[in-house]
């Protein structure tokens, strides 16, 4: 039973996450917001909704493992398993932005993390303050470089959405609320009686499990993406969707309730986040080496071959 709560609570994650991203972005056309700030802004705080929610829910009940294990887990999973696949299928161009402004932000926030909860077992809500302003301030200096280039990516921005009427908004909203709500308590929930059932820690669990089924709409369309030769999906979105897990995630979620480090799972600071920010750090020399500005299929096949080794790990 605790493998079907897990499945239906990623299923109504995915599906609310979804319906959250569409009402917001429509929701920001009414309110005149310009293109650019949606897709920067709001795009990116909506899909990161799924694992706030989970973060939250874990929280609130008492198991920071899930709050911790589903952050560092989705980063991993992000370039481990999303990019390593991808890549796989189609080699990924690198523009400047990456390593300029996206990759060292994303190095800065995974060092804050460990150096936070390293200090005294905890990340306080001070500390969330503090993410969520260093979030504030990457975003501003994105949205003012962006605005200088003539050509922005915008295409997570659906035009259609314009037209969207109020009445079809709040239905969109509720939905979306209701199915993160029921999608969240159901997957932690799930993943409690599941880390039981097999005699692995919840962490463990959140780490592989709940971290790989919240990169499953990321992977789909990616390697949707590749297999139509289509521009794949770009490693500033993976890398803004690392830096969003830490900032927002677990920013908002301690300001609500600070995240203590579990003393019975230790592998939290001594072997799991040493992964997360290894998986970042390789990216600045397989960006450069041996091909400049181009992740290819070896390189792919590294990320994706060190990820199956780290969650053969983190559950054996």
């Amino acid at each position: 039973m605790s493998i079907v709560w897990v499945v239906l609570g990623l299923l109504l994650l995915v599906v609310g996450g979804e319906f959250l991203v569409r009402s917001s972005v429509a929701l920001s056309f009414k309110l005149k917001l310009s293109k650019l700030v949606i897709g920067m802004t709001v795009v990116s705080f909506a899909t990161s909704a799924p694992e706030l929610l989970v973060s939250l829910q874990a929280a609130l009940e008492g198991s920071s493992d899930i709050s911790l294990g589903n952050v560092i887990g989705s980063n991993i999973a992000n370039i481990g398993l999303v990019l390593g696949i991808t890549a796989l299928i189609s080699p990924l161009v690198v523009d400047r932005d990456f390593y300029r402004l996206n990759w060292p932000m994303m190095m800065i926030l995974s060092m804050l993390l460990y150096a936070f909860l390293r200090e005294d077992m905890l990340l306080s809500a001070w500390e969330g303050v503090f993410f969520m302003l260093a979030l504030t301030v990457f975003l501003v200096i994105m949205i003012r470089d962006s605005r200088k280039k003539i050509k922005v990516n915008l295409e997570e921005v659906d035009d259609a959405l314009q037209e969207t009427s109020n009445f079809k908004i709040v239905i969109w909203l509720l939905i979306g609320a209701a199915a993160l709500y029921f999608g969240s308590e159901w997957l932690v929930m799930g993943a409690k009686e599941l880390a039981l059932a097999v005699g692995i820690s919840e962490y463990a669990i959140s780490v592989t499990v709940i971290a790989i089924g919240t990169s499953v709409p990321e992977l789909a369309a990616s390697v949707i993406a590749a297999l139509k030769k289509e521009k794949a999906i770009s490693l500033g979105n993976l890398i803004g969707s690392n830096i969003f897990n830490i900032a927002s995630v677990l920013g908002l979620t301690s300001i609500v309730k600070p995240i203590a480090v579990n003393p019975e799972t230790p592998e939290i600071l001594s072997t799991n986040i040493f992964w997360m920010i290894g998986f970042a750090a390789i990216l600045i020399p397989m960006v450069f080496t041996p091909k400049r500005y181009e992740i290819g299929r070896l390189k792919g096949m590294v990320l994706f071959g060190a990820y199956l080794v780290f969650v053969y790990l983190s559950v054996s």
